[in-house]
């Protein structure tokens, strides 16, 4: 079994996942796939996803955000965090 060595190989790995996920709902798309089992397909990379991004955006915490407000830039940082999660919920 696959074993990322750190946290950015193993978002990347995740969202390589997604990428041939997505491949086959286009597959499915081209042959004529019946439509539910296409959107299905879709809403499983979708969710796939998010929980990468969500992985992204625990690491940025740990990392930059945590560094930004060691710095003094909290301010800036948490707003930058808070714009993420704006454009979320769209």
């Amino acid at each position: 079994m696959y074993k990322p060595k750190n946290e950015t190989e193993r978002i990347n790995h995740r969202y390589k996942i997604s990428l041939g996920h997505l491949k086959k709902v286009i597959e499915m798309i081209d042959s004529g796939a019946y439509c539910i089992d296409v959107i299905l397909q879709s809403q499983a990379v979708q969710k796939a996803l998010r929980a990468t991004d969500d992985l992204v955006l625990e690491n940025h915490l740990k990392t930059c955000t945590a560094n930004a407000i060691k710095k003094g830039r909290g301010d800036e940082a948490i707003k930058e965090v808070m714009e993420v999660f704006k454009k979320r919920n769209i």
